[in-house]
């Protein structure tokens, strides 16, 4: 019966929370669709900026993550007033952070980009798409707290929502700026900070609603605010580790030349859109373990850890052999270029031959984060990357010869490299599920 009333509870998180991660990836296929058709230059440059940034934005994706297991623990212990607070403490602190990196990533975008070493008219596409961009990150923060407070308080349909209007918008708003005014890649930055923005004041507008009819304070408490920025601070490490290995990566591709670049980068958001899919049932593991162990549930804990593995495993294995199957055809949505075409579908096999582990993997770093596990994800990302660095940078300077093979070749080995990086991730994350260190009961870890 539990295991039946576990399903239903998992569901009812995962299947809005499915569809909202799923509208982002989407919407962003459609980005790089429209960007891939103005020319080479061009995608290769949302490559680099693209990775900018995801970083600048998903340091600080402990304001969703942490947000979600601070105020599920708060739900599970009946004390819901202190978990809408516990989510505006969130919000605020996205404020302040916001402000300060979108002003920062502005200011440094010419050395940022030249980092990768893309060519001089990749770097410049790449430059004037980060630059305008750097305007949406306070709204891609507050969104992102936002929605972490939602979730902890089991709502995942109003992100939806949120979601599917503000990505529907972006859209609409790329295509009028790029292709009806003419702005080029510009244009797809702005769409995108005008999306961003009115997406996050939707949320916040839900969430302070929710605060005056709990007799929430709105207003920022330093303190809580501050303590909310500490109780980050392994969240943000385990984040700038898994960036630093996205960036590595990205180093790489753009050292192999434009038309890796591309093809990666396409690769990428299309692994990404597998990832979101997937990590519904990490969203789900985050809100329900969050609120079990809140509840001083270890047993509910387990049993629905046990449930969503099973789900991700097989269903990152038929997403991913759909993946595999259509990467003949996946390509011809994005871009022109036939050198670009061939890279991308070879890529486009590994990553979805690779689809059952990436399920696995991204179960049970929810079911962590939902625990308040941050300490640990921490240490064992940390890890992951010491291990990962030799494996990518074999590539790297073996690149050389891999192109000679031919581009298609190269860029597999690539994801090969990138898929390594899971196996380490899974060998981590498995021990630790195994054990018991991470059932800490009640109301704050």
């Amino acid at each position: 019966m539990r295991a039946t009333n576990q399903s239903r509870e998992i569901l009812a998180l995962a299947v809005p929370a499915f569809l909202a991660l799923v509208a982002e990836p989407l919407f962003l296929l459609a980005d790089t669709a429209i960007i891939g058709h103005l020319g080479t230059a061009q995608l290769a440059g949302l490559g680099v900026a693209s990775a900018i940034l995801l970083t600048a934005a998903n340091l600080f994706v402990f304001l969703a993550y942490g947000t979600t297991s601070i105020v599920a623990r708060q739900v599970g212990a009946g004390l819901r007033r202190s978990a809408v607070g516990a989510g505006l403490d969130g919000v605020w602190l996205a404020v302040g952070l916001g402000a300060v990196v979108a002003v920062a990533v502005w200011a440094a975008a010419d050395p940022l980009c030249a980092v990768f070493g893309a060519s001089e008219a990749a770097a410049t596409q790449a430059v004037i798409y980060l630059r305008i961009s750097a305007g949406g990150i306070p709204g891609m923060l507050v969104a992102l707290a936002a929605t972490g407070a939602l979730r902890g308080l089991q709502d995942t349909r109003t992100p939806l929502v949120a979601a599917v209007a503000g990505f529907a918008a972006n859209l609409v708003l790329n295509l009028v700026f790029v292709f009806g005014l003419g702005w080029g890649i510009a244009g797809s930055a702005w769409g995108t900070v005008i999306a961003q923005s009115a997406m996050a004041a939707g949320l916040v507008v839900v969430l302070v609603r929710l605060a005056r009819r709990e007799a929430a304070p709105l207003r920022p408490h330093v303190g809580r605010v501050l303590r909310a920025a500490v109780d980050g601070v392994p969240l943000l490490v385990r984040t700038l580790a898994l960036r630093a290995i996205l960036l590595v990566t990205t180093w790489v591709a753009a050292g192999m030349g434009d038309v890796p670049l591309a093809a990666y980068q396409v690769a990428a958001t299309i692994w990404t859109f597998q990832a979101f899919a997937l990590d519904a049932l990490a969203i789900a593991a985050q809100a329900l373990t969050g609120k079990a162990l809140g509840a001083g549930d270890a047993a509910a804990a387990r049993s629905a850890t046990s449930i969503m593995l099973g789900w991700g495993g097989w269903g990152g294995l038929g997403l991913g052999l759909v993946l595999a199957a259509l990467s003949p055809v996946l390509p011809l949505l994005f871009t022109a270029d036939s050198a670009v075409q061939q890279a991308l579908a070879s890529a486009l096999i590994v990553v979805g031959l690779s689809g059952w582990l990436a399920g696995l993997v991204f179960v049970v770093d929810g079911v962590l984060i939902g625990a308040g596990d941050g300490t640990w994800l921490a240490k064992a990302m940390a890890a992951t990357l010491a291990l990962y660095l030799p494996v990518v940078l074999a590539v790297h300077y073996n690149s050389a010869a891999l192109l000679a093979l031919g581009a298609p070749i190269a860029t597999a080995a690539l994801w090969c490299a990138f898929i390594a990086l899971m196996v380490i991730r899974w060998a981590f994350l498995w021990h630790r599920v195994r054990g018991d260190a991470w059932l800490i009961l009640g109301s704050a870890r």
